[in-house]
């Protein structure tokens, strides 16, 4: 499937958006100032080691203490042992017995922070070139899963064979090829191979100068990832808007990828270069609630912090013959709808799917069948169920970094992220009650409501014969003062 890479580049942000068959299917957005850190390498000093989670909070000089889990920790096997216990599907060593605090540790981000929580970490360091990710600490010959089977023992034979020369003077440590190694040349892998060893000099060499919590290793920025993992021989063309970022991202792309380099452009149009395809309106459309589809039929796609559920609703939709038909037609195009919106909004964890009730087996089935093979072509690794016993769908997409929606949005300071505020009457009743409360505690003069306008009117007006009852009751006089800053449900009694 051919594709479109368009970059808008401006100084504070960077802008991706993959474009195939005219619509955008990713977004990619990078901030100077909140520049992800997965991939980074730190030097951390242990904080606070946790028995009973099995785990290390990492002090690496951000805000918040980073995570390890002892399932992440790379362990060295014992005295006369083989592999690592967990390696050969033991359990790993108590993370007590080998990390303590104060303790310095070579560690890599593997999820950024998001929302309340650290990042997480883990010992095992692995450094990602073009056609090949180095394990500095291991020792096999790992190959991608989407290389074609029959290529994969050459390949991993060619490799072991540079691996072993000493290319860049070692011969330790371990490779993944990536898919792109598929057509690589002998002399393409050497060089990779150079590259990445020459990395990890550099690495151990800042380790022994730097102090604790120091950065000792920065994956390359959201420009540079275009070439290295989203350019491929299926990109017609990577638009970029900036003359200056051109020739940098060119200069990088001839060193390291000149492949992917041959597809860039750089764009001279008038119209700003997201126009194109109405990417900002798509980006308007990915933090909503609801996405309409074609038919009339329509989801809606709730992100909490534990989950993401999608619910697939026919709306509109007539068009088949009979309620199976249309119930069918829509649940094939939702299938569709919602693999591409996982990779839109970058939505990640548990994902739970409700399709509209389908009474054949056989429909069914065709439905999970459509989403595997859309879900197929997401560069992130999703794995899906069946239906259960309730008619849902779970499935879960690994997840490394913010969503698009904690991206470029923040919890309303009205609703506190519930998505409702109370109705303006019941503001009200609970300001009455506040007032009887207040009145049985203490003696002030008078009372005064501070609320928001159209609380103030619902007091003045409906509301007015219950308030002066009240003010009866109590004995006090009761004033109302309107605040056009307040939100709809809060409100303030001042004790006059």
């Amino acid at each position: 499937m051919q594709q479109d890479i368009l970059i808008n580049w401006s100084p504070q942000e960077t802008r991706v958006a993959v474009i195939e068959h005219g619509a955008v299917q990713e977004l990619h957005v990078e901030r100077a100032l909140e520049r992800g850190l997965v991939g980074n390498i730190y030097l951390g000093k242990v904080a606070r080691v946790l028995p009973g989670m099995q785990s290390a909070f990492i002090d690496i000089g951000l805000e918040r203490a980073a995570f390890l889990h002892v399932g992440d920790l790379w362990q060295k096997p014992l005295e006369g042992e083989g592999l690592p216990a967990h390696r050969n599907g033991g359990p790993p060593r108590p993370i007590e017995k080998q990390v303590f605090e104060g303790q310095t540790l070579m560690v890599q981000v593997i999820k950024d922070p998001i929302g309340t929580k650290g990042a997480r970490l883990s010992t095992q360091v692995s450094i990602a070139g073009r056609m090949l990710v180095f394990l500095p600490q291991d020792d096999h010959i790992g190959v991608s899963q989407k290389i074609p089977a029959g290529l994969r023992d050459e390949l991993r034979t060619r490799v072991q064979a540079l691996a072993s020369a000493g290319v860049a003077g070692g011969k330790t440590g371990g490779f993944i090829l990536r898919t792109n190694a598929e057509d690589a040349t002998d002399a393409e892998l050497a060089d990779d191979i150079a590259y990445l060893r020459k990395a990890w000099a550099r690495i151990k060499d800042a380790a022994t100068r730097q102090p604790p919590a120091s950065l000792l290793h920065e994956d390359l920025n959201l420009l540079q990832r275009v070439l290295r993992d989203l350019a491929g021989d299926h990109t017609q063309a990577i638009r970029i808007d900036s003359m200056e970022q051109f020739h940098a991202l060119m200069a990088f792309g001839r060193e390291f990828m000149p492949a992917a380099a041959g597809h860039l452009q750089h764009y001279k149009g008038e119209r700003p270069i997201f126009d194109l395809y109405s990417v900002d309106e798509e980006i308007g459309k990915a933090l909503g609630r609801r996405v309409d589809l074609k038919s009339g039929g329509y989801l809606v796609v709730d992100q909490t912090e534990a989950l993401t559920t999608i619910d697939v609703n026919t709306g509109g939709f007539v068009g088949a013959r009979n309620f199976d038909d249309t119930v069918f037609k829509t649940n094939l195009e939702a299938a569709q709808a919602i693999a591409r919106q996982l990779r839109l909004r970058n939505l990640g964890g548990i994902v739970i799917i409700d399709f509209i009730d389908m009474a054949q087996a056989e429909h069914q089935q065709a439905v999970l069948a459509e989403l595997r093979k859309q879900l197929a072509r997401d560069r992130v690794k999703t794995q899906v169920g069946g239906f259960s016993a309730l008619g849902l769908v779970e499935m879960t997409r690994k997840r490394t970094r913010e969503s698009l929606a904690q991206l470029l949005s923040e919890t309303c300071d009205q609703c506190q992220g519930a998505g409702r505020v109370r109705t303006v009457r019941t503001v009200a009743y609970d300001i009455l009650r506040e007032i009887l409360r207040e009145a049985r505690q203490f003696d002030p003069k008078e009372f005064r409501i501070v609320a928001a306008p159209a609380v103030i009117e619902m007091l003045l007006d409906e509301e007015s014969q219950h308030l002066a009852g009240l003010s009866d009751f109590i004995g006090k006089p009761i004033s109302l003062q309107a605040e056009s800053g307040f939100g709809p449900d809060r409100y303030d009694i001042v004790l006059l």
